[in-house]
């Protein structure tokens, strides 16, 4: 069961990682945006990425850490 389930932890870690990083260019560009224009439209599209990749990385870590608890349950 091992050789499937960490193999999942490791995807799972890789995409919450990447949703992170998403979330993070996200907030920067809204910030570069926000000085620039002094709130133009774009700002609330970007908002709404950041919101997206927030629910994605936690959807991502509640996953890997089911994942974790199944590692441990199933290792005793």
């Amino acid at each position: 069961m091992n050789y499937i389930l960490v193999p999942a932890l490791v995807i799972l870690m890789g995409l919450t990682l990447l949703s992170l990083i998403r979330g993070i260019i996200a907030f920067l560009r809204t910030t570069r945006v926000d000085l620039e224009s002094g709130g133009a439209d774009n700002v609330r599209e970007m908002q709404l990425k950041q919101n997206r990749a927030m629910i994605a990385r936690i959807k991502y870590q509640a996953l890997a850490i089911l994942v974790v608890v199944l590692i441990l349950a199933f290792s005793r």
